[in-house]
């Protein structure tokens, strides 16, 4: 997969990672979807690292959970630094 393809991924990841989660979570879409790319990134990685997980193409449906769980997963630990500083 490409480097455009792969940031098209994690942009679209972000935002469906935002719709999922419950709440009103801060950064805006701008910052949920930089969070969202770099989800997909951890999503990919461990995904290949733990499950041998082939991330080679766009369409496959392993690839997208990979990026949403990451996404996640980013979105709930960004939330959790950022709620605490605000208190």
């Amino acid at each position: 997969m490409g480097f455009l393809a792969f940031l098209l991924l994690g942009l679209i990841a972000g935002a469906i990672a935002k719709a999922i989660l419950p709440g009103r979570q801060g950064g805006g879409w701008i910052a949920t979807l930089l969070l969202g790319v770099v989800g997909a990134m951890l999503g990919g990685w461990l995904g290949s690292l733990l499950f041998g997980a082939d991330l080679g193409s766009f369409w496959s449906l392993e690839t997208w959970l990979l990026a949403i769980g990451g996404s996640i997963v980013v979105l709930l630990i960004y939330g959790l630094i950022v709620g605490r500083r605000r208190e």
